[in-house]
């Protein structure tokens, strides 16, 4: 939300459109806009920054574009990078990063479209009164 009101500030106003977003369910402050902004960055974000130009080397480096998420994890445990699993997976995920896969992928449902379609006998009315009654 910080981004979207950061990117229309200069042709709506901060205050603005913060009361407009208010009065559509997401309550904002513009004294939250503001200290979102000036607020340095948290542990997670600086160590997460530096996580990720790792995992990036190990990704198209080390794995050619190829790895996944367990084997950049095992390599970066050789390099002396103590990560965790999830972090890893939720960075490359972040990042749109994954590993190749093996075979070939099977479509196991194809619609037929010349086929008839089931008559719609409850007229999309789902609530029955009584049991068995609709």
């Amino acid at each position: 939300m910080i981004t979207f009101i950061d990117a229309h500030r200069d042709r709506f106003g901060v205050e603005p459109m913060c009361r407009v977003l208010t009065e559509h369910g997401v309550r904002i402050a513009p004294s939250t806009f503001y200290a979102a902004k000036t607020r340095p960055p948290s542990a997670r974000q600086r160590r997460d920054e530096e996580l990720l130009v790792e995992i990036r080397r190990v990704h198209f480096e080390v794995g050619r574009g190829l790895y996944g998420v367990r084997k950049v994890w095992h390599q970066l445990r050789r390099d002396g990078i103590d990560v965790a699993r999830c972090t890893v997976e939720r960075l490359m995920r972040h990042e749109g990063l994954q590993g190749v896969r093996r075979g070939k992928t099977f479509r196991t449902i194809r619609p037929d479209a010349m086929a008839t379609r089931t008559p719609d006998r409850v007229g999309r009315e789902f609530h029955a009164n009584e049991p068995n009654k609709l």
